[in-house]
């Protein structure tokens, strides 16, 4: 059978006229008599041309469809494929759900921790009710730990299904993630130095309190960044 490399199967992406062709656990299949790949895209959401092994992990039907298609070749395994230490193929051969899932389990708790610290602070300024500031320090302290958890699993996901290409989302995700780990640490330390840093809304409280409110927004950056990578959207 024809053996293709990525580059080569990527060209296979039913434009112009060209098959319709998508990899699964090493295999080519030509699906270009599926009603629902036509012009080479599923659903909205899968390219055609790509591998989808991990992929179809999340879909609502078994990967077996793919076999009432025509095989036309195999899959070339990449470098990357190749330099996977021995305990990790191991351990993903044996628990299939690291493939995908570790990154979208962890990451969210730290967008519910950091974006409700400026939620329970606005709390405490707008009712004078000290139990809300305090809920919103546990908050960011909870957030740094399970940021650290999330940046962890986001590395590894993205070596390991996206093998670490620099990505326009990730250009984004990474270079925020490290800003918004920093500028929480340096929340969290000068409220544990000054517990009373909002009592008054002036001076250096207020820069506090712009620093407490910039984790909303970078978590809903980082976060809508991370979900175009997951559920892209079609363009017209």
């Amino acid at each position: 059978m024809k053996e293709f490399d990525a580059d080569e199967l990527a060209g296979y992406n039913g434009e112009n006229g060209k098959p319709v062709y998508v990899a699964h656990d090493g295999k080519v299949y030509d699906v270009s008599q599926s009603k629902r790949w036509r012009n080479g895209l599923h659903m909205k959401r899968h390219q055609a041309g790509c591998d989808l092994t991990t992929d179809i992990q999340a879909a609502p039907h078994p990967a077996d469809v793919l076999q009432r298609y025509p095989q036309v070749g195999i899959l070339k395994k990449a470098a990357a494929d190749q330099d996977i230490p021995p305990l990790i193929a191991w351990l993903l051969a044996r628990v299939p759900m690291l493939q995908r899932h570790p990154h979208p389990m962890t990451v969210h708790f730290p967008i519910v921790f950091m974006f409700f610290t400026p939620v329970f602070n606005l709390l405490y300024l707008m009712t004078g009710e000290k139990s809300f500031e305090t809920t919103a320090y546990h908050c960011l302290g909870a957030g740094i730990v399970f940021l650290c958890v999330a940046m962890a699993t986001g590395l590894f996901t993205w070596w390991l299904n996206y093998r670490a290409k620099m990505l326009k989302p990730v250009k984004i995700k990474i270079p925020l993630s490290l800003l918004m780990l920093a500028t929480a640490i340096v929340i969290f330390v000068w409220r544990t130095r000054e517990p009373g840093v909002l009592e008054t809304l002036a001076g250096a409280s207020i820069v506090y309190f712009l620093m407490v409110l910039s984790l909303a927004l970078m978590v809903m950056v980082i976060g809508w960044n991370g979900a175009a990578m997951t559920f892209p959207v079609e363009k017209k």
